[in-house]
């Protein structure tokens, strides 16, 4: 197989391990750029491209909830108007800070020891937070108080730092705020709907002529949006039954010898 193609399905595998465990799929795919030694700023625009492939896989994996939340919002249903209003609330700091930082979050995507360091600082993060939290009070996603929801999605916020983890800053806001770890996990996977939607509609506009330049053309990004759908579909189900009854511990020790490892290794080279 072609050196091309076989980095666009390692891509794809590696975005959808990633975008749904608290480990920074963009983190990781910034690492991968150095270690396969392909130029990052090729890859830039497919690589948000095909988030949307696991995107795909909640939607495909939870369709049942949607299609409830769709009908309840017809019968004016408290509960799905609340749980609606809550996936709402909570992306809006994201969509208002990511539109104003957008050129300060570019320039760290080139900066492989800023994920190295961020990994680290995560998951020491998440051995705190799961040290620390007592008791859940809120047991799903409409459940959770307004206040609450807005702190969520300001924490959502720090993961435009490559490498902290856009689900693992929701998760672990969650936690700390209150959720138990199943509707966190949930309510990481729900909200990284619109906000993914949004981080890609938004690089079509500014930088849409850059999918077929540079050897990276539509079929390149069919193969790996497949690729991620697929890899997630399969990760999604396995995390939701982990958190259940192990927690996010694992993920943090992993984080932390996978930031150590990248730091030695750019380093010595």
């Amino acid at each position: 197989m072609d050196m091309h193609y076989i980095t666009v399905i390692l891509l794809g595998i590696v975005e959808g391990l990633t975008e749904f465990l608290p480990v920074s799929s963009t983190g990781h795919l910034i690492l991968a750029s150095e270690l396969l030694g392909y130029d990052a700023s090729t890859w830039a625009m497919f690589n948000v491209i095909i988030q949307l492939g696991a995107i795909l896989a909640v939607v495909a994996l939870y369709w049942r909830t949607f299609w409830a939340v769709m009908l309840g919002l017809l019968r004016r249903d408290p509960v799905s108007w609340r749980f609606l209003r809550n996936l709402i609330v909570a992306f809006i700091p994201a969509a208002v800070i990511g539109l104003a930082l957008h050129k300060h979050i570019e320039a760290l995507l080139g900066a492989p020891k800023v994920v190295a360091w961020a990994l680290i600082a995560g998951g020491v993060a998440i051995l705190v937070v799961e040290r620390l939290i007592k008791s859940a009070r809120f047991h799903g996603i409409a459940d959770v108080p307004l206040a609450r929801v807005i702190g969520i999605g300001l924490i959502q916020c720090i993961s435009m730092i490559p490498g902290v983890s856009r689900s693992g800053a929701t998760i672990m806001g969650a936690l700390a705020l209150g959720v138990e770890r199943r509707t966190a996990a949930e309510f990481s996977f729900f909200l990284a709907i619109p906000t993914m939607l949004g981080a890609t509609v938004l690089e079509l506009l500014k930088n849409g002529d850059a999918i077929t330049s540079a050897n990276v053309g539509w079929d390149s990004i069919a193969l790996g949006f497949v690729t991620a759908f697929i890899v997630a579909l399969l990760v999604i189900r396995w995390f939701v039954g982990l958190v259940s009854k192990r927690g996010f511990a694992p993920f943090a020790w992993y984080r932390i010898v996978a930031g150590i490892g990248a730091l030695i290794w750019l380093s010595a080279r």
